[in-house]
């Protein structure tokens, strides 16, 4: 018996090692450099924006584009808060309550819509589907004016529910929900609430939304930064600049520089301002996003 020992352990250190694929550094430092260029990439506008929001107008063109001048930030919001009675800050709020609101029930009815294709078989089910996935190809621009045209038939152009109402749409949605759907909620589990008495709406809502939670946030933050940088629909659908959207809004007074030009300090002010929610809702979600964009791609 010892010698048999001795001879399985001779032979198991005779064994050559087996050793996993080794990580060139050629091939990390590549990935590396490919990395950092798309981080400047995205970075250095915003680092622009921001430096540029704390100059006068005087410096804009006469210091460092990179690097700060004299400290005129808080001095710039607050003639930006000033300006033609503080309408940034509405057109702040308008594109909160655009982008909130319509966040919140596009995601909904892409839960539901998705949830119902993937856990329940009735007959179109398919074809429905690929009409959905067909509505992704479509751009948004394609759709500014017929739906110009329908609002205007029941007089709703000029209106908040002119940009609420198509930002509820999202066939991306849809077909994430469903294919989170189909892998995350159990049909064991649907069966069981049938059986405790719970009926399908209570079901979805207190159940399966918990599980679908990754893919729902992840679906109301693509929506959010789709509906607050839409600017193609308002520009068609409002003219009373009451009702601007802060993207359209600093639009209108980038075409008035000419003749009115403390307006540019206005505008990237503005511009910088009105990335922070985008930062806030994505520092705040990211978790999020990441786990419903990678459970849609296994599967």
């Amino acid at each position: 018996m010892s010698l048999l020992t001795r001879t399985n352990g001779a032979l198991a250190t005779d064994l050559p090692k087996t050793r996993g694929p080794r990580e060139s550094i050629l091939s990390r430092g590549a990935a590396l450099l490919i990395m950092g260029i798309f981080t400047l990439y995205f970075l250095v506008p915003i680092w622009w924006l921001f430096i540029a929001s704390t100059k006068d107008r005087g410096q804009l063109l006469t210091t460092n584009a990179l690097w700060f001048a004299d400290w005129n930030l808080f001095a710039n919001i607050g003639d930006l808060v000033s300006y033609n009675n503080g309408i940034y800050f509405r057109w702040l709020l308008n594109s909160l309550g655009y982008a909130g609101l319509g966040a919140l029930l596009a995601t909904v009815f892409a839960g539901m819509a998705g949830y119902a294709l993937g856990k329940y078989r009735f007959r179109g089910r398919e074809a429905f589907f690929n009409v959905v996935l067909g509505g992704v190809l479509v751009p948004a621009t394609a759709l500014a004016l017929p739906l110009f045209l329908l609002f205007s038939q029941v007089n709703l152009t000029n209106t908040f529910w002119a940009v609420l109402l198509p930002s509820i749409v999202s066939p991306f949605g849809v077909y994430l929900a469903r294919i989170y759907a189909s892998s995350s909620v159990p049909d064991e589990l649907i069966e069981a609430a049938r059986l405790d008495g719970s009926g399908e709406v209570r079901t979805f809502f207190t159940v399966s939304t918990r599980l679908m939670a990754p893919a729902l946030v992840t679906i109301f933050l693509f929506q959010f930064v789709s509906i607050w940088n839409n600017f193609f629909l308002p520009l068609i659908m409002l003219r009373s600049q009451d009702l601007f959207p802060v993207t359209y809004g600093l639009y209108t007074w980038n075409t008035q520089l000419n003749q009115i030009p403390e307006l540019r300090t206005y505008v990237l002010v503005g511009a910088f301002l009105s990335i922070v929610p985008l930062i806030i809702a994505f520092l705040l979600l990211q978790r999020f996003w990441r786990n419903g964009l990678g459970t849609g791609s296994v599967k």
